[in-house]
């Protein structure tokens, strides 16, 4: 990471599946006019390549193979891999439970570290996802560990699954939530876990807005500015 770029402020925010990390990263990316990187995207889009192209998901290095290779294009709410918009695809549970594997794998991560990285851009950067600020960002200005229960997490989980046309099972999805909690914490290689100087928000009885004014006051104590 060069001088310049370390100069660029950001605001890690990881924390569990289904914490509502992402919406609340995109909500204070805008708010604050900053650039946002949804890391478990390029995770999920690792999976779905894997899945499309029949590699072995247990070879770790041929999955490390794809995640180096991966022709990517963000747009808004659009997502492209390989001129093909994937954006509701990388959302199926199937390939949620798949990036969460692979997430553990030491080549994988280190092929997406860099990439991730390169999000780093004038004027700033939100960043959500799982080791945002303890290996990807750990300079960062300013660290949320966003937190909620798991029963309220699968709850929510269950209603966007709904609400986008697909079914969903309200307990299947809290038992698949609680497997990849455990996973995600207790992987050797970059476990989810809360940076020690990040901030914990429980977002379980908090709606969307009232947690996005949570850390965008807590980037202003900090004595920055909201917008």
């Amino acid at each position: 990471m060069s001088v310049s770029t370390s100069t660029i402020p950001v605001i890690a925010i990881d924390g569990p599946t289904a914490s509502g990390k992402g919406t609340i990263a995109h909500r204070v990316a805008q708010a604050l006019g900053w650039a946002v990187l949804d890391s478990g995207a390029l995770y999920r889009l690792t999976a779905l390549a894997v899945q499309q192209q029949g590699v072995d998901a247990a070879d770790e290095h041929a999955v490390a193979d794809i995640a180096e290779a991966l022709d990517v294009r963000f747009d808004g709410d659009h997502v492209w891999l390989s001129g093909h918009d994937v954006a509701a695809d990388i959302r199926l549970e199937h390939v949620g439970n798949l990036a969460s594997r692979i997430a553990a794998y030491p080549p994988v991560r280190q092929a997406l570290l860099e990439r991730q990285r390169a999000f780093r851009a004038s004027p700033g950067l939100v960043a959500d996802g799982r080791d945002m600020g303890t290996i990807v960002f750990p300079d960062a200005q300013l660290k949320v560990f966003l937190v909620a229960d798991v029963a309220a997490r699968a709850e929510r989980r269950c209603k966007q699954l709904k609400a986008k046309g697909f079914s969903a099972n309200l307990a299947d999805l809290l038992k698949d939530m609680r497997s990849r909690d455990e996973r995600d914490r207790t992987r050797a290689n970059a476990p989810l876990v809360a940076a020690a100087d990040a901030i914990t928000v429980d977002s379980s009885s908090l709606s969307i807005e009232e947690t996005v004014q949570q850390v965008l006051d807590l980037w202003s104590g900090l004595g920055f500015p909201k917008a």
